[in-house]
């Protein structure tokens, strides 16, 4: 019998948990000791309610398996109330078994969704690459965001129990165990305290901000809205949920931090500046008259200056920086011609 490994925990730089494992109990059924599995699935589906997506996800495990007598989860991270309602009725239950399992839980939901990413049940894609030997023992797998990223290291590695079983597959003798091995810990140089900030600063609208430190390159704080709650993932999201996620106009599953494709805008000026400078193009005194405008040699065309009227005389490379003055940038950028750009 394979043994679950911990996966690996997820902290932030100050050593605040974003990522853990909390205790969860699993509904699973046994279906050589079954019997009649409609029938059972039926008296199940009275007691706790089952949707059809369950039931779909349950007939798929089943084909999976790799060995008889092996328990086939029906549903993940039951409520008290229905712990309470199975147990009461365990004895005409045939095959229905409730055991704990570690389940993946995201403590800063919403806020580090895109970044951390989150695991869910492994599919049928995923199965077919996936090395059966090391999953043996898990039932999700990394799908987005540094769950992925670090799915080797967070895994672990599988343990075993080796048991004696009688003819009905009820264990009688527990014989060998190799213990697992837990995944990795992960730590990040990225801290939680200014990426709630940044969180409440973007609330519902559309955005993203990257918080980067000058001296190192380390990423403090990457965020994007409007973002998802990574929790309703771990035991399947239901369809519903799911396809209004999909097909929101807000597109929340969308990491604007690190998908998204905008124009760099004024933010290139300073690198144009210091390849005019390193180019000899121009040095640290030169300076140009801004009237608002550029204009090329034998061209009607005025090429605007965001600020109407311009910025005046003098205007020199820090200047320009400072108060973003595109006429600068339009003369360095003739200046340097089209190879040295």
């Amino acid at each position: 019998i394979p043994i679950t490994p911990k996966r690996g925990l997820i902290f932030d730089r100050n050593g605040v948990l974003l990522a853990d494992n909390r205790p969860s109990f699993n509904l699973s059924i046994v279906v050589e000791r079954a019997g009649d599995l409609e029938a059972l699935l039926d008296e199940v589906e009275g007691l706790i309610g089952l949707s059809d997506t369950e039931k779909e996800r349950f007939y798929k495990q089943l084909k999976r398996r790799r060995r008889p007598y092996e328990p086939v989860p029906l549903r993940l991270d039951l409520s008290e109330r229905e712990q309470g309602v199975l147990a009461v009725n365990e004895y005409h239950l045939p095959g229905v078994e409730v055991t704990v399992q570690l389940l993946r839980n995201y403590p800063f939901g919403k806020e580090l969704a895109h970044v951390l990413g989150y695991v869910g049940r492994i599919n049928d894609q995923e199965i077919q690459v996936l090395d059966p030997v090391r999953y043996s023992g898990t039932l999700v797998v990394g799908k987005t965001g540094l769950e992925k990223y670090y799915e080797d290291e967070l895994l672990g590695e599988v343990g075993y129990q080796t048991v004696e079983t009688n003819a009905r597959g009820r264990v009688m003798r527990h014989l060998e165990r190799t213990d697992p091995v837990p995944g990795k810990d992960l730590h990040l140089y990225l801290d939680s305290r200014l990426q709630h900030v940044i969180y409440e600063a973007l609330g519902e609208e559309r955005g993203a901000v990257v918080a980067i430190e000058i001296a190192t390159g380390g990423v403090l704080a990457m965020g994007s809205t409007p973002t998802f709650d990574t929790n309703e993932f771990v035991t399947g999201i239901s369809f519903d949920n799911y396809d209004a996620l999909l097909n929101s106009s807000d597109r929340p599953l969308f990491d604007r931090a690190l998908q998204g494709q905008y124009p760099p805008g004024s933010t290139v000026k300073p690198f144009f500046g210091l390849a005019a400078l390193e180019s000899g193009t121009i040095n640290s005194d030169h300076r140009i008259y801004d009237p608002g405008f550029y204009q090329l040699k034998n061209e009607e065309r005025k090429y605007r200056d965001w600020k109407k009227g311009g910025h005046g005389s003098k205007i020199y490379l820090r200047d320009a920086i400072v108060q973003s003055c595109d006429t600068f940038f339009y003369d360095v950028g003739v200046r340097m011609t089209i190879d040295t750009l």
